[in-house]
């Protein structure tokens, strides 16, 4: 689909997703999802091994502040007006052909091969706060206008090169509140982390989320006891079976993080697709986000060069260039869903010769308000 909008010309398929000592205890739950007995296991194309568990056996039930939740299958928020439709988000990074029955949960299985890796991951978290080594593209909303519910939007897809070890991309929307060892936070979209997927560089669905910077809590997609899934034929950690070119065709994510207004759990949903939520009783003060935003990230160990974020190219007002989210909604306190205005929001790289980000406010149509985000990285600092 190829529309001229003003000074955007969007090209684009739609289609649609520690501490050390707590890292022992996740190594070890990495391995009970690996010798439980699931319902069916699929292995995909890709090369991932996904175990059906049954819903009620997911490692959500097994946190101890989850003990007597109740599931929930289906948020008590309005249905989005969208074109996208869950067949296609699932062609996109569900399973292949094959599904998991009805009362089960995809969970992608974890070998003990890459246990270690994963280790190297847990407790040294792109989204912590003060960690050397991270560098961000990112906007947010200004947090006076706030207190907000909700924060969505479709971002492009792309496969950003990792040449080191230790080096991650990610391309994300975001909600949190508090600061240093109090941050909650939830993130959901996709990334290249290949320590975390035994060393594959693909571009992955995932979502993570703490209650204390990573400290004790939190992980990636259902690595750790958290997240509860709905959704049987998405599974977290999913390769996207199509990116992006530069110049080239445009593929993207619809994503969305939403409090449903009358359990206050936090649902993550791609499209009209819901994939499930984190409850709750998991944070100490996620009851609204103070801050929320768009945006990209990338990891490096210190010294080493930073890799490229989004398309690895600087933002340019061309759609189908640098990596962008478009059609983005917030909720304030009215809960109706709103795009803000450029003097609404706060856009901030930290290092501007390796990444960029310009935030064009609303363009019509089809766009909605429109971010650019990315670069190059390369020799970016700690």
């Amino acid at each position: 689909m190829t529309m001229n909008i003003l000074f955007f010309i969007f090209c684009l398929v739609t289609n649609h997703i520690h501490n050390v000592g707590a890292i022992e205890d996740r190594l070890k739950e990495d391995v009970k999802l690996s010798i439980n007995s699931p319902v069916k296991t699929i292995h995909t194309s890709f090369g991932d091994i996904v175990d059906c568990v049954h819903i009620y056996k997911q490692p959500a039930f097994d946190h101890p502040l989850l003990k007597y939740h109740k599931l929930q299958l289906k948020p008590n928020l309005e249905i989005e007006n969208t074109t996208e439709n869950s067949s296609e988000i699932e062609v996109m990074f569900g399973l292949d052909e094959e599904n998991c029955p009805e009362g089960t949960i995809p969970i992608r299985r974890s070998t003990k091969d890459n246990l270690t890796q994963k280790q190297n991951s847990s407790n040294d978290h792109i989204l912590m706060q003060g960690i050397p080594g991270i560098h961000l593209a990112e906007v947010s909303p200004r947090p006076r206008l706030g207190p907000y519910y909700k924060v969505s939007g479709t971002a492009s897809i792309y496969n950003p090169i990792i040449r080191k070890k230790g080096q991650i991309s990610m391309t994300h929307i975001w909600v949190e509140k508090g600061s240093g060892d109090a941050l909650n936070k939830i993130s959901a979209g996709w990334h290249v982390h290949p320590e975390l997927y035994g060393n594959d560089p693909a571009t992955r669905l995932y979502i993570t989320w703490t209650a204390d910077n990573y400290i004790k809590t939190g992980c990636y997609n259902l690595k750790c006891p958290g997240f509860v899934q709905v959704n049987k034929n998405i599974y977290l950690g999913g390769p996207f079976s199509r990116v992006s070119t530069y110049g080239g065709q445009t593929f993207e994510l619809s994503i969305s993080i939403t409090q449903d207004p009358s359990t206050k759990n936090w649902w993550v949903k791609s499209g009209i697709t819901n994939i499930g939520y984190f409850p709750a009783p998991l944070f100490k003060n996620l009851d609204s986000a103070y801050i929320i935003g768009w945006g990209g990230r990338t990891k490096v160990d210190i010294s080493h060069s930073s890799p490229a974020m989004g398309s690895g190219h600087f933002p340019d007002k061309i759609s189908n260039h640098a990596c962008y989210f478009r059609s983005m909604l917030i909720q304030d306190s009215s809960r109706n869903d709103f795009a803000p205005k450029i003097d609404q929001t706060v856009s901030f790289t930290d290092n501007s010769k390796c990444y960029g980000v310009d935030y064009y406010g609303d363009q019509g149509g089809d766009f909605g308000s429109v971010v650019q985000f990315g670069g190059p990285g390369g020799d970016c600092g700690n």
